[in-house]
């Protein structure tokens, strides 16, 4: 039956050719609203073709697909960062040897930085 869906697909992407090409070659010669016409009708059918060309029929048998994999879990969080003028486990203060960055995060304690 997969046959059946494709040969409607192109039928009716055939069709919207056809009107497309029809419509400013011979119509517009006629009516200039008559081929903007064919062509908003020709602008529908690619969509429904996908459609039809897409849909489930009786005969697939979508029960028996086997289930997708599993999601594996999230990552873990990464360790927050920490402050650098904060200390350490080993109580050692982690400066960064920037004297302006290091003034900077001082600042933002509202500490006097040790020299």
């Amino acid at each position: 039956m997969y046959a059946r869906r494709r040969r409607a697909y192109f039928l009716m992407m055939g069709g919207c050719l056809a009107l497309f090409v029809s419509a400013w070659a011979f119509v517009r010669l006629w009516s200039i609203p008559a081929a903007v016409a064919l062509c908003v009708v020709a602008m529908v059918i690619p969509p429904v073709a996908a459609m039809v060309a897409n849909r489930r029929g009786p005969e697939d048998r979508w029960w028996d697909d086997p289930p997708p994999p599993p999601r594996a879990p999230p990552p873990p969080p990464s360790a927050p960062r920490r402050r650098p003028d904060r200390p350490d486990r080993s109580g050692r203060s982690e400066r960064t040897g920037d004297p302006q960055s290091d003034a900077w995060w001082d600042e933002l304690d509202g500490r006097k930085r040790p020299r």
